[in-house]
């Protein structure tokens, strides 16, 4: 229960600054990027303190579960998700 609300907290962060985002594509949507985001902050609570690189392979795998209703193809997304790990890197006590 407590990841969920820090996951809403995380999610409701990105989504007044998505649209600010070098990757920002207009033809897609919050609702096509809050997955990607979401996804991002699943993935590094089970990988805490692993870089992106280390696990993008995996990520891209499981891509297509994940992203629901996301119109968003993995290339797309995999620039969301990165900024979204690195920032949550930068976030992490200790780092």
């Amino acid at each position: 229960m407590q990841s969920e609300n820090r996951i809403e907290k995380f999610s409701t962060h990105w989504k007044k600054d998505y649209t600010r985002e070098p990757y920002y594509d207009a033809r897609y949507g919050w609702d096509d990027y809050d997955p990607a985001y979401r996804y991002a902050y699943r993935s590094y609570e089970e990988n805490p303190n692993t870089r992106f690189e280390d696990v993008e392979g995996r990520l891209e795998a499981g891509w297509d579960v994940a992203k629901g209703k996301s119109k968003l193809a993995w290339l797309d997304a995999k620039k969301a998700i990165r900024s979204a790990w690195h920032s949550i890197e930068r976030a992490m006590p200790g780092d």
